[in-house]
């Protein structure tokens, strides 16, 4: 089949290699326009965009997915049907446009952790489970008929950068199986239920707010948020000293100890070598992988080394 792919991040590049290794063709991409990014504000291509040029695919970076133009060159494509990952939510002019219709490829097991951000907040809310589910795409962000689904194990102390790594992979075999059901006309579609919020998690943008830790909480939901949130954009607390100057710290591995919390939450116990414990609810945690405002990401003895803590305490 003829096949456009729509997409932006590596994660999504995984899919996209995958189409273009098979019996199918991939006659056009389309991606995010470049930006500028880094300290100099160089103009940077999307992970997607990079691959596809190395490629010699044909990629279109439309500012408005409704632009006449955008759409006129869509079509010239003369594709199958369209497969979607990590892209934009694409209107009805475009999603229509296929004759054997639009797929994305999404990171959860729907209608559980529609939105954004599924592995992170997976992970942050303790889930075991997870997965791949393709659907075809209507007007609402991830609610469309499910054509497949794979579940995977979210393993006990791993990270969303870790699960990220796998889901990208599944996600890629995923879109493999889905194309080939949909050329053989071999699926059955199966309807969302996607009003019944009371028993859906939803999976939004991760705002900065989303970040902050609550010393006050069990340690184990402390834990899975710093898993979920690491390698980006990271658990936050903050550390005010004596002088009264505030900085962040960013958290990104711990573990629940088996050491009894004082009363006092985000209290610090450390040797000022070895170890640093904070007090949570319940149990202590101990804190293995941090960055301080401004510094380097460290482990917790060459992070000792250069932070005295003794002079700090944490805001709670």
């Amino acid at each position: 089949m003829r096949v456009v792919f729509m997409g932006t991040p590596d994660f999504a590049v995984a899919t996209l290699q995958a189409i273009y290794n098979s019996s199918h063709k991939v006659v056009g991409v389309v991606t995010m326009p470049d930006k500028p990014a880094g300290r100099g504000l160089k103009m940077q291509s999307s992970e997607v965009k990079k691959y596809a040029v190395e490629q010699e695919i044909p990629v279109l970076q439309p500012e408005k997915l409704k632009d006449p133009e955008f759409i006129e060159a869509l079509k010239k494509w003369d594709a199958d049907l369209f497969v979607v990952v990590a892209f934009r939510m694409l209107p009805y002019e475009v999603y229509a446009i296929p004759a054997k219709g639009a797929f994305n490829v999404h990171a959860s097991l729907l209608p559980q952790y529609r939105g954004a951000a599924p592995i992170h907040w997976a992970i942050m809310n303790g889930e075991t489970k997870t997965g791949i589910t393709t659907f075809f795409l209507n007007n609402k962000i991830d609610c469309g008929d499910i054509i497949l689904q794979k579940e995977l194990d979210i393993l006990s102390n791993e990270t969303t950068g870790e699960l990220y790594n796998r889901l990208k992979i599944l996600g890629a075999e995923a879109a493999i199986e889905t194309l080939s059901l949909i050329e053989k006309a071999d699926f059955s579609r199966q309807a969302q239920n996607c009003t019944d919020e009371s028993s859906i998690k939803l999976a939004p943008k991760i705002h900065k707010e989303d970040t902050i830790i609550n010393w006050n909480l069990p340690a184990k939901d402390i834990v899975n948020k710093i898993r979920g949130l690491s390698p980006y954009p990271g658990a936050a607390t903050f550390l005010t000293k004596n002088d009264g100057k505030t900085v962040s710290l960013k958290i990104f591995e711990a573990a629940v100890t088996l050491e009894k919390s004082e009363k006092i939450a985000g209290k610090m116990d450390t040797d000022e070598r070895t170890f640093l414990n904070i007090s949570s609810k319940d149990c202590k945690i101990s804190i293995h992988n941090l960055q301080m405002e401004g510094k380097n990401r460290l482990n917790i003895a060459s992070f000792l080394q250069g932070n005295k803590l003794l002079n700090y305490t944490i805001k709670t």
